[in-house]
C-alpha cells in the first residue's frame, strides 16, 4: 500500500504563492498517476490537477489553469504543485492522491485508491 503525505500548505496573501508536496512513505509501489484534490468547508472534494506518468500528461481544472503548475516523480510516487496567483477562492484542505489498481481515471475522485491526509491552504484578502 502506498503511504502519501502532504506538506507545503500554509497561509499567504491574495497573489502570493505556495508549493505544496506529496510524498510517498516507507516502502511504495509506483502509481499509474498521481493528482490533487481540494476541498474547501461546507463544498464537495473537487479535482484541481493530476499527472499521468505513462506519457507525463497534465490535467487542470479551469479554475486554475494559467496559476497552477503540477509535476512529480513517477519513480519516487512524488508530486508538487506550484500554485501562484492565488485567490481567496483557492482556500481548502489540499489532498494528493494516487492509482496503483489502473482506473484510468486520472480527473475524478473515483480513479484513485490512494489519499493523503491534507494540507491546509488560506488566501487571505
Amino acid at each position: 500500500q502506498v503511504q502519501l503525505v502532504e506538506s507545503g500548505g500554509g497561509l499567504v496573501q491574495a497573489g502570493g504563492s505556495l508549493r505544496l508536496s506529496c510524498a510517498g512513505s516507507g516502502r511504495t509501489v509506483r502509481s499509474h498517476y498521481m493528482g490533487w484534490f481540494r476541498q474547501a468547508p461546507g463544498k464537495e472534494r473537487e479535482f484541481v490537477s493530476a499527472i499521468t506518468w505513462s506519457d507525463f500528461s497534465t490535467y487542470y481544472a479551469d479554475s486554475v489553469k494559467g496559476r497552477f503548475t503540477i509535476s512529480g516523480d513517477s519513480a519516487k510516487n512524488t508530486v508538487y504543485l506550484q500554485m501562484n496567483s492565488l485567490k481567496p477562492e483557492d482556500t481548502a484542505i489540499y489532498y494528493c492522491a494516487a492509482d496503483t489498481y489502473g482506473n484510468f481515471r486520472p480527473t475524478t475522485s473515483s480513479g484513485y485508491n490512494h489519499w493523503g491526509q491534507g494540507t491546509q491552504v488560506t488566501v487571505s484578502s
